[in-house]
């Protein structure tokens, strides 16, 4: 058996799919970026001129952030994470990526994959993250 979810308090999915999915003891959480509940994308802004200011470190952040939360939602933790895959627009912020990645994970952590894509659903998110946990039968709450 298996059971989905949307979770409250996040951001809505722009489409018919849940942020999680428990099957068994395995949490497979949908892919996440750095848009916020209200819609708005953490480290986006713009200049005097106009001009989109877009920031790798911080929509990390603000990914992991958002997977902790829907990961929290079903009572598990960063902690629990088996395996993640990174997607970013551009291979050049892999370094800023990393540095903030590392400050969350070490080498104990989820096994990872990070691949480049050629754009993701909005034009100012740089990352989205997509990862499975895994919970004990007795921990993993439907």
């Amino acid at each position: 058996m298996s059971t989905a979810r949307v979770v409250a308090g996040s951001a809505q999915p722009r489409g018919r799919f849940p942020h999680l999915k428990v099957a068994g003891e395995f949490v497979y959480v949908s892919g996440t970026s750095a848009r916020q509940p209200d819609d708005s994308i953490a480290g986006a802004g713009v200049d005097a001129t106009g001009t989109p200011m877009l920031d790798i470190r911080a929509q990390t952040r603000a990914v992991i952030v958002n997977i902790t939360d829907i990961l929290r939602d079903i009572g598990a933790r960063l902690d629990d994470l088996v395996q993640v895959t990174a997607y970013l627009v551009s291979m050049n912020d892999f370094d800023a990526y990393n540095e903030v990645y590392g400050e969350y994970f070490d080498e104990s952590g989820p096994t990872r994959t990070t691949v480049a894509v050629h754009q993701l659903p909005h034009p100012h998110l740089l990352i989205e993250i997509q990862a499975v946990a895994h919970l004990p039968r007795q921990e993993a709450r439907a």
